[in-house]
């Protein structure tokens, strides 16, 4: 697991979107309900059904969210990336976790009380506004998934994945490298798609010279072409 040299709670708390604009006496006093939590690629964060006491935001590293059925087969709901959060709405709930998160690398966390939120949301109301304003923009691009699956084919799903990946100054331009954040068992699930059916397409679009591919690296030689091939 990486080395991590010891840092103040609230100088990571300063770090994080949704804590920007606290004054350093409130960081320091949302820093006495928040705890480090530092997980090794492959740990389980928590299980389905766990109870959930506070949210989690993630400092370095990668989690997955996903769902497991009886039968043993895993759905994808979510790659956590650095600086997001998660889990807000079911503390809000008062429910227990329907998801799982495991750790996709060594990962470094946060784990931010309830009683420390609701201290903060009492006091601060553009707090509040942050607050709902993530956990918005979460419902936002659950809809968008949901229109994604079930409107748009498995190819427009996996082109749409590459395009959104890649920083925004350079999806106009051409022989762009792309790594992918993980291995394509998770990208797949997380596209609901098999992982047969995701290298399927994968192979389409290299026959079609849309992509190259060299294990997680993918060029696109066009990303005009590639866009193009989108709307057919």
């Amino acid at each position: 697991m990486r080395d991590f040299q010891p840092i103040q709670i609230d100088t990571l708390l300063s770090r994080i979107p949704l804590f920007e604009g606290l004054a350093p006496e409130e960081l320091a006093k949302m820093a006495k309900g928040v705890h480090q939590i530092r997980v090794a690629k492959g740990d389980t964060l928590f299980r389905q059904g766990d109870a959930c006491t506070g949210f989690h935001v993630l400092v370095y590293g990668q989690i997955k969210l996903g769902i497991s059925s009886p039968q043993g087969t895993e759905k994808v709901v979510e790659i956590i990336q650095a600086g997001q959060s998660f889990g807000e709405a079911i503390m809000f709930m008062d429910k227990a976790y329907f998801v799982f998160a495991q750790a996709l690398t060594d990962s470094l966390l946060l784990h931010i009380s309830k009683a420390a939120i609701y201290e903060e949301l009492a006091a601060d109301h553009a707090f509040v506004r942050k607050m709902l304003a993530g956990m918005a923009m979460r419902l936002h691009q659950l809809m968008i998934d949901v229109e994604s699956y079930s409107l748009h084919s498995g190819t427009q799903r996996v082109i749409g994945y590459l395009m959104h990946e890649l920083p925004e100054h350079e999806q106009a331009n051409d022989n762009v490298v792309l790594e992918l954040a993980t291995n394509k068992g998770v990208i797949a699930s997380r596209l609901n798609l098999t992982q047969e059916h995701f290298s399927r397409i994968l192979h389409d679009l290299i026959g079609l010279g849309l992509i190259v591919v060299d294990g997680k690296r993918i060029l696109i030689p066009s990303m005009t072409k590639l866009q193009k091939h989108v709307l057919k």
